[in-house]
C-alpha cells in the first residue's frame, strides 16, 4: 500500500505533472495542497507542521537548522528560484542614482528574513559594496497596510534596525509618496506601474542577472522542499522518491515549454527567451540537485553568516539528506 503524504506548494510550471497526477513518487500517494501564497505555507508548516511535506523558505530553513531546531530535513528540489535586480525599486526624487546610495536610507522590506531581502543585501554589500549598517528597515505589506506574515525564524545573531510600518499605508504607496525611499524583496510594487517617481534601481537588470549567472553560476535560490523529520526518518526512502518525482515533473515542465507548435505561456518572445536560456543556461534554467546548485547555495549561506543569521557558514552538502546516486 502506498504511503499517503500531503506536499503543500505553489501552482508553479514544474509541479504541474505532481498535482495533476501525471507524474507519481514511487511508494507515495500524494496530496498536492496548491497554495499560491509561500508565506502562508510557511508559516502553517513551521508553526502547525500542517504538512508531512511542503515548499519551504531556504533562508528560514538554514538558519532553524543552524540553531539546533531539527523538525525538517530538506531534499535539492528548488520550486522558487529568482533574480532580485529587477526587484530593486526606488523614488526617483529621493536622489538614488547608484547601489551605494541606499547607505543610510530607510528602505521597505516584506520581511528582514524573507530569502529575497537576504539576496537582494548580499548582493548590495557584495557586489557593491553597501554599507548596510545605517539602514532603516522598514517592515510591512507591499500591497495593504499591516504585516507580511508570521514567521517562525529564529532571532538575528546581531540586530539590524526594523520597524513595523504601522501607517496604514501599503510600502507601495510609501515608496510613491516618499515616506521610503526604497523598496527590495519578493514582489514588485503595484506603484511601479502607476506612478512615474517609482523606478528600478537597474534598469538593465536582465543583464546584470545575465552576468551574475556566466561569471559565478549563482541563480538565486528562494525555496527548497522540506520533510518532517519524523517523517523521513520512519522511511528514509521517500526523499529518493520524491526527488525522482520532482525531476520527472519538471523535465515535463521543459519539454511543453519548449513545444513550439503553439506557445502555451502569454510570452511573445518565448522561442528567443528559450535560445538565450540555451546559451546562458546550457539547456536547464532549474536544475536540483547540491552540485549544479554549488555556487548559489554557497553564496546563500556566505550571505546568511554576514547578515547575522547564523554563526558560521555549514557546508552546503550538510543542508540536504541524500537522494542522489
Amino acid at each position: 500500500m502506498a504511503l499517503r503524504l500531503s506536499f503543500a506548494c505553489g501552482n508553479y510550471d514544474r509541479m504541474d505533472a505532481l498535482k495533476s497526477g501525471e507524474v507519481a513518487p514511487e511508494g507515495i500517494d500524494l496530496d498536492f495542497v496548491g497554495i499560491d501564497a509561500p508565506r502562508e505555507i510557511f508559516d502553517r508548516m513551521m508553526g502547525e507542521g500542517a504538512f508531512d511535506v511542503s515548499e519551504l523558505s531556504s533562508s528560514e530553513f538554514i538558519s532553524m537548522t543552524a540553531s539546533g531546531d531539527r523538525r525538517f530535513v530538506a531534499i535539492p528540489v528548488f520550486p522558487s528560484k529568482a533574480y532580485r535586480h529587477g526587484f530593486f525599486c526606488i523614488n526617483r526624487k529621493a536622489g538614488i542614482a547608484a547601489p551605494k546610495d541606499l547607505e543610510g536610507r530607510r528602505i521597505g522590506v516584506p520581511l528582514y528574513t524573507q530569502t529575497a531581502a537576504v539576496w537582494c543585501r548580499g548582493h548590495l554589500a557584495e557586489d557593491y559594496g553597501v554599507d548596510l549598517s545605517g539602514v532603516e528597515w522598514v517592515e510591512g505589506a507591499v500591497e495593504k497596510g499591516g504585516t507580511h506574515g508570521t514567521p517562525s525564524a529564529p532571532p538575528l545573531l546581531r540586530p539590524a534596525r526594523i520597524v513595523r510600518n504601522e501607517t496604514g499605508r501599503s510600502l507601495s504607496e510609501l515608496l510613491a509618496e516618499g515616506g521610503i525611499d526604497a523598496l527590495l524583496g519578493s514582489r514588485l510594487p503595484g506603484s511601479l506601474r502607476t506612478h512615474p517617481d517609482v523606478v528600478r534601481l537597474f534598469p538593465d537588470f536582465r543583464e546584470v542577472e545575465k552576468a551574475l549567472y556566466r561569471t559565478r553560476r549563482i541563480h538565486p535560490i528562494m525555496h527548497l522542499v522540506a520533510i518532517k523529520r519524523e517523517i523521513h526518518e520512519a522511511d528514509p526512502w521517500i526523499a529518493r522518491s520524491l526527488y525522482d518525482a520532482f525531476e520527472a515533473s519538471k523535465a515535463l515542465a521543459l519539454e511543453r515549454m519548449r513545444n513550439s507548435a503553439a506557445q502555451r505561456y502569454m510570452l511573445p518572445f518565448l522561442v528567443s527567451d528559450l535560445d538565450e536560456i540555451d546559451e546562458v543556461f546550457g539547456g536547464d534554467p532549474w536544475p536540483y540537485g547540491v552540485e549544479p546548485n554549488r555556487p548559489t547555495l554557497e553564496a546563500l549561506v556566505r550571505y546568511l553568516k554576514d547578515q547575522h543569521f547564523i554563526a558560521e557558514a555549514m557546508p552546503v552538502d550538510s543542508l540536504f539528506v541524500p537522494v542522489e546516486g
